[in-house]
């Protein structure tokens, strides 16, 4: 079969590779809805190294998707059925290593093609079904997958005292995360802190919200949630590794392109345990699928999703990634190429 795939080629620049699939034994799936991520933006704004641009692209672009099974010969699926592909893929089993973390993985739309493709042709094994859910939520599956990643991570690692959790950040990621706990940890105090009030506001479901430069000098958390990035990383660890009690655990999540300075003196005094979480694999998307099938859920990640206008052109890609710009959470659009 002979499938067309979008290429960014170089910073703001696509073409169209056309390549021949191997399709026996595999789920065919056309895509129905794309969701852009801040690493998608990366690429396509030029803002990684040249050394990695080089050898990363030409790519594939989006992680984040969902689609309708066109065919199935394994019959996992039937057709129609809404699905979405895990991104990450894994080379070799190893029960110690998480699949998202092992060294021979690979990850869609990170040095190889992402689901920017007229279709999507892979192993059942792969794929998540996610029928029922709206299809502009269900486009941010994998999204929703890496929070569910780190309150594993979290489960696992964290002490018994969980009264108070902290998320620093008040973007895509910090709305997820919040909105994951209190899914799965209803009970718990959850408390926001950003520097956007506008942002904050979006926070409702949460026990309470500061801004960063609010924060007084007796507020603490047992446990805390990283989800800035960027420059941002800094300020975020910093505030982190001040307010929360001894032995305490960290989850940093957010992405930065240069080396953030940590307090290594304070992380000993207190015993600190810094984990860091990135990215996800199937037993995530199961557990998200079914936190994706809950009404209220669904509802919640609705107020961050902005749907853009449907992409049945190159000229249209452009157009997404330059709204995506100026929009404060997650863009979605309908695919139609």
């Amino acid at each position: 079969m002979i499938n067309h795939i979008y290429q960014l080629v170089s910073p703001g620049l696509f073409a169209i590779k056309y390549s021949e699939e191997d399709i026996v034994d595999k789920v065919i799936i056309k895509p129905s809805h794309m969701a852009i991520c801040h690493a998608d933006q990366r690429y396509y704004l030029g803002l990684r190294s040249r050394k990695i641009l080089e050898k990363k692209l030409p790519m594939a672009l989006i992680h984040e998707f969902c689609g309708h099974v066109v065919c199935d010969p394994t019959g996992n699926f039937s057709v129609g059925e809404l699905v979405t592909v895990i991104p990450n893929t894994p080379r070799n089993n190893d029960d110690n290593i998480y699949e998202n973390y092992r060294k021979n993985s690979i990850f869609l739309s990170s040095g190889y093609d992402g689901f920017m493709r007229e279709y999507v042709v892979t192993d059942a094994e792969r794929v998540v079904s996610v029928d029922g859910v709206p299809e502009d939520v269900a486009a941010i599956t994998e999204f929703v997958s890496v929070a569910t990643h780190a309150v594993l991570r979290y489960d696992s690692i964290a002490h018994s005292k969980r009264k108070r959790i902290g998320i620093w950040g008040d973007g895509s990621l910090a709305y997820v995360m919040s909105n994951v706990i209190k899914f799965t940890n209803p009970d718990v105090h959850v408390t926001v802190i950003g520097k956007s009030r506008d942002k904050l506001s979006y926070f409702s479901f949460v026990n309470d919200v500061f801004l960063a430069s609010d924060l007084s000098e007796d507020f603490t958390v047992d446990h805390a949630f990283e989800c800035c990035g960027g420059e941002g990383s800094f300020y975020a660890i910093e505030d982190i590794i001040k307010y929360i009690e001894p032995q305490g655990s960290i989850m940093l999540m957010g992405v930065s392109e240069s080396n953030v300075a940590i307090n290594t003196r304070m992380v000993l005094e207190k015993g600190l345990t810094l984990v860091g979480c990135s990215r996800s694999g199937k037993q995530d998307f199961l557990v998200a699928s079914n936190y994706l099938a809950n009404k209220k859920f669904q509802s919640r990640l609705k107020k961050i999703i902005y749907e853009a206008n449907s992409v049945s052109s190159i000229e249209d890609i452009h157009r997404v990634f330059e709204r995506d710009g100026n929009t404060s959470f997650k863009t979605v659009f309908k695919w139609c190429l």
